[in-house]
């Protein structure tokens, strides 16, 4: 029988950031709960009280990443707010936010969106995924009401930004702080002018 402990203070929270870790430098295929139980110094058995199995535990890190996501986007947007920005700062803002969490956390976030479309997806995956596109969509609406962003289906233009920032942050990985920052200006700045010719 194991004399490791059974408790741990806050043990999922500590199985959680190990999780990230192990995620970060070796991918979904290595999560165990064992090994992370070995790491926390508590029995195999003690993960079992907050993640049944390791799908239960990659949805609790999904949803957990969401979570933070959220958190960094809003106090962007906060930031702005104290500023009194216009539309077109706030959505830097917001992007800065997004890409910066994408690029400091790849594998997360990829497995943020690989567990968000998996058909067994908890209920507070989704909603957590639509917290996100709201404080998007709440800026291209404030932006609409301004007289800064075109009429037009403020959701299918928030969708069109966020699926930019996605996609910009994925190119990105590997580039430079600097390079990524002017780039994100640039990209923003498309966003708003559009493509037509002026």
């Amino acid at each position: 029988m194991s004399d490791r402990p059974y408790h741990h203070g806050d043990l999922r929270s500590t199985l959680l950031a190990s999780a990230e870790r192990t995620l970060a430098e070796r991918g979904p295929q290595a999560l165990s709960l064992r090994e992370l139980a070995r790491e926390a110094g508590v029995s195999h058995a003690a993960p079992g009280r907050h993640f049944k199995d390791k799908r239960a535990l990659l949805d609790a890190l999904a949803l957990h990443g969401f979570q933070r996501l959220q958190a960094a986007l809003e106090e962007a947007r906060r930031q702005q707010d104290q500023a009194g920005a216009d539309t077109g700062v706030y959505l830097l803002g917001l992007a800065r936010a997004y890409v910066g969490f994408a690029l400091a956390s790849p594998a997360l976030l990829d497995l943020m969106y690989a567990r968000k479309h998996d058909d067994d997806a908890p209920e507070q995956l989704a909603e957590a995924v639509g917290a996100m596109l709201a404080t998007v969509l709440d800026t291209i609406a404030e932006g609409q009401r301004a007289g800064e962003i075109a009429e037009g289906d403020p959701t299918a233009i928030a969708f069109t930004v966020a699926s930019t920032l996605h996609g910009f942050a994925s190119f990105s990985a590997g580039a430079s702080i600097e390079d990524v920052d002017e780039g994100l200006g640039d990209v923003v700045r498309l966003l708003l002018t559009g493509l037509g010719p002026r």
